[in-house]
């Protein structure tokens, strides 16, 4: 076992070991570290949408929009 594992180990039984309460704020201190960069499935289609859009030109030219 790499050290790596060795952490997430030792993390899990600890983690096992606090109560509900105390999971979850770890839980929401875990999420609150992850990276939102990633694509969720629902941003993969929204960006394919809008890409076929732009090629099918159904776009809004920048200097057409009232930006006041």
């Amino acid at each position: 076992m790499n050290n790596a594992e060795s952490i997430k180990t030792r993390a899990f039984e600890a983690f096992d070991l606090l109560s509900n309460q105390k999971q979850n704020l770890v839980y929401e201190l875990i999420i609150g570290l992850v990276p939102d960069d990633i694509a969720t499935p629902e941003i993969i289609e929204n960006h394919l949408t809008a890409m076929e859009e732009y090629h099918r030109g159904e776009t809004v030219d920048f200097d057409d929009i009232n930006w006041d």
